[in-house]
C-alpha cells in the first residue's frame, strides 16, 4: 500500500500535547501512523495491529528499520483478538481505518480487506476504543465526512466526546472530503477547523505544507 494523504495529515495533525506514554495505532498497515508519532513524541510503548499478514510483515519490518526501533512493536491479529487479549490501557490511539463502502470488489482480497468498511465496522472501532483508551487519553481518526455524524453518534453512546474536528478540501471550491477527529471521554468545547490542500494541481497551501513539511522529504 503506499502511503496516503490521509494517514499524513492524521499522524501530523494528531495532538501529542498531553505527552502520551501509551499509543495504539489501529490497523496500521505499513506503520506509518505508528512512525510519525514516534517521530512526534518521547512515548515510550507504541503498540500496532494489523490484520493482512503481508501488510504485518512489512510494519514490523518498517519498526525494526527505524531510528525508533525499541519502541515499536507490531502485533498480527484482528482488532477484537486485541481487544480481548490486552489489558492496558492507552494515552493515544490512533486510526486510519478502511471506509472503502462501494458496492464492488477489486480481484485483490489483500487490497479489498484494507480498503472496504467490512474489514472494520466502525461499531468494532469504538467499542475497541472504549475499552482500551485511558481516562483521560486521546483517540484521533480520520474518515469520509460524509459519515462524520454516524461515527459521532456511535462514539456517543460509549461516552465519547469529539473535541476537535478538521475539515479537508481538495482544493478551495472543492466540497469538504475528510474529517479528521479527536474524541475523549472528557466533555470539551468542539474546536472545528478547515485545511485545503492545494490551490492547483501540486501547488501546495502553506497551512498543508506547514503541517506535514516534517513528513516529506520534497515540500
Amino acid at each position: 500500500m503506499k502511503i496516503g494523504t490521509d494517514g499524513v495529515l492524521l499522524g501530523a495533525w494528531t495532538s501529542v500535547n498531553k505527552n502520551p506514554f501509551s499509543v495504539l495505532d489501529i490497523g496500521s498497515g505499513t506503520g506509518v501512523l505508528a512512525l510519525m508519532i514516534a517521530q512526534r513524541s518521547y512515548a515510550e510503548n507504541i503498540e500496532a495491529v494489523e490484520i493482512d499478514a503481508d501488510a504485518y510483515e512489512q510494519c514490523s519490518e518498517n519498526f525494526e528499520n527505524s531510528p525508533w526501533a525499541d519502541r515499536l512493536f507490531c502485533y498480527h491479529a484482528s482488532l477484537l483478538e486485541f481487544v480481548e487479549e490486552v489489558e492496558d490501557k492507552f494515552d493515544l490511539i490512533i486510526c486510519n481505518p478502511p471506509f472503502y463502502s462501494e458496492d464492488y470488489k477489486t480481484t485483490d482480497k489483500s487490497r479489498d480487506l484494507a480498503r472496504f468498511n467490512d474489514a472494520m465496522p466502525f461499531e468494532h472501532l469504538i467499542y475497541a476504543v472504549s475499552n482500551l483508551l485511558s481516562k483521560s487519553g486521546i483517540f484521533s481518526v480520520v474518515i469520509p465526512y460524509k459519515e462524520e455524524t454516524n461515527l459521532i453518534g456511535l462514539a456517543h453512546a460509549s461516552d465519547l466526546y469529539p473535541q476537535r474536528i478538521l475539515h479537508v478540501k481538495g482544493h478551495t471550491n472543492a466540497t469538504i472530503k475528510r474529517s479528521l477527529i479527536e474524541f475523549s471521554f472528557i466533555k470539551k468545547k468542539l474546536k472545528i477547523s478547515e485545511l485545503i490542500i492545494e490551490t492547483s494541481r501540486h501547488q501546495y497551501t502553506e497551512d498543508y505544507i506547514n503541517l506535514t513539511k516534517d513528513f516529506y522529504l520534497k515540500m
